[in-house]
């Protein structure tokens, strides 16, 4: 069956099943993982399956505040020209959290005219980076674990954010409360509106726990061996919470450090390798995971490549706010076996199982970025055989100390010089991506916070 009817079928289907839905939101996510798009009116959804839509290549260059960044080159210097997006099949479904708005989404991926990949799109970097591991005869199963804060949408004293109130008991969030059901029972209508609108959307979620600050929680997604997929999943489960939250009053923000005081906001991947035969690579020498020398090329690559990966891992000025000792976050290109004060972490469990976590990037990452990122760092430890120094027992930040930048500059700059990156992400993109991080941090910089006038306005 051709995919033209393939589709077809999907978008009729999917008008037998909602017939009072009025209108489809054409979902495209840029480079700071921000959702761009379009709204259309329901008459046109076959035809966005059958042609697809224009967009400007130009949203691949927008800032956070949705200025388009001439120095990436695809604004007005290259005539600022369309190019064409696809919908994403099995990514159409209604949008159950606007009351009485009849709305559905689709997912887009951008193309150039001759049905190649646009090389600016972090989605299909993804998938050259997936062609890579097929041409090995390997499959990536991964998992995404987002954390987030609700917040009260209204400001505190100097407008700035506070917890909000529980809808239970009426008391503001004050305590961290690791992994308290009481505050999951305090939440429980927000958290079962999460579950049925992630069911309606066909979106895998699998747990949501209290995390380690007041308001903080996270949100688990089940394993899967598509990745492309497990991105879509992220990007539209961040969509769904904030507006789940808005809902019920609250505002959920995915910035990487919200408070300066609570621990930060980041986003986990799990991943598995599987041989054409399904068995999983990092299990191949029993029980032992040190013993796996996939295993060990994997994270040697992983490591490697971290310091160079800091700023598509934490893309903008509040994401290096997160790096502080002591709340969990990775300083330095660590590893071990069950040890959550490294970067690399190679959870507890069945050897089929076996898998690495890396917990650097914070909550605020475009996810096809993240995982294009992790996954050409193992392709590139496996293939290059990298083997990484002794893992960690015990505290790691007693023992090393931190080493990742959280300079926003310098970040930058390890990044445009890494030829490793460039050769596997592709330098045109690379160019992208700095000058449009470069264009954002010059502009924070014209910014002089509260904090510097209560500092230098009178003291210097």
């Amino acid at each position: 069956m051709s995919s033209a009817h393939n589709a077809h079928n999907e978008a009729c289907a999917f008008l037998d099943r909602h017939p009072d839905i009025t209108s489809i939101d054409l979902l495209i996510s840029d480079l700071n993982g921000v959702i761009r798009g379009k709204r259309i009116p329901i008459d046109n959804l076959s035809k966005v399956f059958e042609k697809g839509i224009y967009l400007p290549a130009s949203v691949f260059a927008l800032d956070i505040n949705g200025n388009t960044v001439e120095e990436t080159g695809l604004g007005l210097s290259s005539g600022d020209g369309d190019r064409l997006c696809h919908a994403i099949p099995g990514t159409l479904h209604a949008v159950p959290w606007l009351n009485n708005k009849h709305y559905g989404q689709l997912l887009m991926t951008m193309e150039e005219m001759d049905g190649t990949p646009f090389f600016a799109d972090p989605r299909q970097i993804l998938r050259r980076i997936l062609g890579q591991f097929s041409a090995l005869g390997l499959t990536p199963v991964v998992a995404l674990e987002l954390e987030f804060y609700l917040v009260d949408r209204q400001r505190c004293e100097g407008n700035l954010i506070q917890p909000p109130h529980s809808p239970c008991s009426g008391e503001r969030a004050t305590q961290s409360q690791l992994y308290s059901v009481l505050e999951l029972d305090e939440y429980a209508e927000f958290i079962d509106d999460l579950q049925s609108a992630a069911q309606a959307q066909g979106l895998p979620l699998d747990t949501i726990l209290k995390e380690c600050a007041p308001g903080q929680f996270e949100a688990n997604l089940i394993h899967t061996d598509d990745a492309l997929s497990a991105c879509d999943y992220s990007v539209l489960l961040k969509r769904l919470i904030k507006g789940v939250a808005l809902q019920h009053g609250f505002e959920a923000t995915f910035m990487a450090k919200p408070y300066g005081q609570e621990a930060g906001s980041g986003t986990h991947v799990h991943v598995s390798l599987l041989d054409e035969n399904g068995k999983n690579i990092f299990a191949e020498n029993g029980d032992d995971p040190l013993e796996s020398k996939a295993l060990q090329h994997a994270v040697g690559g992983l490591l490697e490549l971290m310091p160079d990966s800091m700023a598509l891992l934490a893309p903008n000025l509040n994401s290096f706010r997160r790096f502080q000792e002591g709340l969990y976050v990775p300083m330095a290109p660590t590893w071990g076996y069950d040890n959550r004060s490294v970067a690399v972490r190679v959870p507890a469990g069945s050897k089929d199982a076996r898998r690495v976590e890396h917990r650097v990037a914070g909550a605020d990452v475009n996810p096809y970025l993240l995982l294009a990122t992790v996954l050409a760092s193992i392709h590139y430890g496996l293939t290059q055989q990298r083997q990484p120094a002794a893992p960690i027992i015990g505290n790691a930040y007693d023992q090393v100390p931190p080493q990742l930048t959280n300079s926003w500059t310098q970040a930058l700059h390890l990044l445009d010089t890494s030829h490793v990156l460039g050769e596997l992400l592709g330098t045109d993109f690379i160019h992208v991506f700095t000058a449009n991080r470069h264009a954002e941090r010059a502009e924070a910089m014209r910014e002089v916070s509260t904090m510097e006038y209560d500092w230098y306005l009178r003291h210097v």
